[in-house]
């Protein structure tokens, strides 16, 4: 009896220390990185273009999770222990986080100088997808295609009642190329120019949008007859068969960014999934699955085949990408507080 009960604790034991062996497997295979960012379709897409692919890529499990701006990560900073190892941000919020100390540095000494732009980058962040902003109209309403923002300022050529947003990034720089400023000295901004701007055109303004639900509303019911409005906004309108076009002519191109919370648990990691995320190979499937925005990564055109469809709706598209005028988040990042504040102001008289 004692020979059988010292075989079955022998057994037993084997059993453990094989077991043991293969925990350290079991972990690695479960490796995860908690991902923060804003909700609604634009995360869906985000997700299935780039989280996803480059997490399966690298092995990781994703939780995926929402945040409230950049305030809710600099309290997390803040705490010491960040829940989040992966935040979704705008440009203006990225560029503002790193000069406040909240992210983890990020190398991107991988990435090619000439494929990301280093408008679109700094030493802890990275900007993932692009956004525009553009010139949309209903074709039932404005005979004659306008071509320019000075063309949406021109009510007498153009008549009909307008829309743009209720906020001061990107309708500042929409003014002042309105106003005649070159595309390539929009940089500084001239405030008070805009401003005056949109003071001139305030009389033929019926809204001053706040969500982009509300815009896309706006133009398919034909409240209004003109706007500037997010792309990715106008193009389900279009295919819904609505009586609307839209041009990238001097559309406002801003960025989506990734940055990691400084403190977060999985760092390492997150850093692996953020250079994954912005190589060209991921990149390429914002051409696919998500309309009317592009990818960051130039060489994502060179990784697959598109269609001329596809390559005329997407934003950064060789034959788009010049038309437009790339935000400058650090400006934004330094005075966009005030440049908000000066723009409520003005809008509310």
């Amino acid at each position: 009896m004692a020979g059988m009960a010292d075989k079955a604790r022998r057994r037993i034991l084997a059993i453990l220390v094989a077991s043991s062996a293969l925990v350290p497997c079991v972990a690695a295979a479960q490796d995860s990185v908690t991902v923060a960012g804003y909700g609604g379709a634009m995360r869906k897409g985000f997700d299935a273009a780039l989280v996803n692919p480059a997490a399966q890529k690298l092995s990781l499990k994703i939780r995926s999770e929402t945040h409230s701006d950049l305030p809710s990560i600099r309290v997390q900073v803040q705490s010491g222990a960040p829940a989040w190892d992966l935040v979704h941000l705008g440009g203006d919020e990225c560029a503002r986080g790193e000069s406040e100390g909240l992210f983890e540095p990020l190398d991107l000494s991988k990435i090619d100088d000439a494929s990301v732009p280093a408008a679109a980058r700094g030493k802890s962040w990275v900007a993932t997808n692009y956004y525009s902003v553009v010139l949309a109209w209903r074709t039932d309403k404005v005979k004659q295609p306008p071509k320019s923002w000075a063309d949406f300022w021109d009510a007498k050529a153009f008549p009909g009642r307008r829309a743009i947003a209720g906020l001061a990034q990107e309708t500042l720089e929409i003014a002042l190329l309105a106003d005649g400023v070159p595309k390539d000295k929009l940089y500084p901004l001239d405030v008070e120019r805009a401003l005056a701007a949109i003071k001139r055109l305030k009389p033929q303004i019926g809204v001053f949008w706040t969500t982009g639900a509300q815009s896309t509303q706006l133009i398919k019911d034909g409240e209004v007859d003109l706007i500037a409005i997010y792309g990715s906004r106008v193009s389900p309108v279009i295919e819904d068969g609505s009586a609307v076009q839209f041009t990238y002519d001097q559309g406002i191109l801003g960025y989506g960014c990734i940055a990691i919370p400084k403190g977060a648990k999985n760092a390492a990691k997150a850093k692996e999934l953020a250079l994954a995320m912005v190589s060209p190979e991921i990149q390429a499937n914002i051409i696919e699955k998500m309309d009317n925005y592009g990818p960051v990564n130039a060489k994502a055109y060179e990784v697959r085949k598109f269609t001329s469809e596809q390559l005329a709706k997407t934003n950064s598209s060789p034959q788009n990408a010049g038309k437009q005028v790339l935000i400058d988040a650090a400006w934004w990042a330094k005075n966009g507080d005030k440049a908000e504040e000066a723009f409520k102001s003005a809008i509310l008289q």
